[in-house]
């Protein structure tokens, strides 16, 4: 279904003179300008279009308190950039056990995650960084349903990141995403900054 004005705001974490209120879009909209080829599936288990992803996000956004349009507009644009636009949940290249999540998150991530998910939290305690292969890899089918798997982006940001990363990507501006993939640990590729460009296209930053 289409989301309704009031999700649009919600997504943009902001009050009326929102970005988003200015462009007249729905948050399908919005992630469809930042990941054009989530606009349909090829029917294969991982993939979800972004009419599919779009209320997880929304609701991840607003379990971990990402409001800014700078803070929305960087996760968006990372789980885009790393999902392939929402095609992938694990890593398929080279193939690493344990990674994923729309955020492509390392093993060592997901168990943090998972730990922080109170209906997985027991469970997540038996697994080890040191666990074998099958079951970093189980551990990752835990954390990537759906309504866990849009929430690793927000997650990450909020618990991963310093404030001073956290404030920085709040601003919107291209110093405040290179120092949010720094956290990450990663650089401001081409590839990266195209999705982050069409973001900030989208939120008017």
């Amino acid at each position: 279904m289409q989301f309704t004005y009031a999700a649009s705001l919600l997504l943009a974490g902001l009050a009326a003179a929102s970005p988003i209120e200015r462009r007249g879009g729905s948050a399908v909209d919005m992630v469809l300008a930042i990941a054009p080829g989530s606009k349909s599936c090829d029917g294969s288990a991982d993939c979800r279009t972004a009419q599919q992803a779009a209320p997880f996000m929304i609701q991840s956004f607003q379990d971990y308190k990402v409001y800014a349009a700078g803070q929305i507009a960087g996760v968006l644009a990372l789980m885009a950039y790393e999902s392939g636009d929402f095609k992938y949940k694990h890593n398929v290249s080279p193939g690493r056990p344990g990674q994923g999540t729309a955020n492509m998150q390392m093993y060592p991530n997901n168990v943090k995650y998972a730990a922080s998910i109170p209906d997985l939290k027991t469970k997540a305690a038996s697994f080890t960084d040191n666990s074998p292969d099958a079951q970093k890899n189980e551990l990752l089918a835990m954390v990537t349903d759906d309504k866990y798997n849009f929430g690793s982006g927000a997650w990450y940001l909020m618990t991963q990141c310093d404030s001073a990363t956290q404030q920085a990507l709040a601003k919107g501006d291209d110093a405040g995403f290179a120092a949010y993939m720094k956290c990450v640990g990663v650089t401001v590729t081409d590839d990266r900054n195209a999705y982050w460009q069409r973001a900030k296209k989208a939120f008017s930053l």
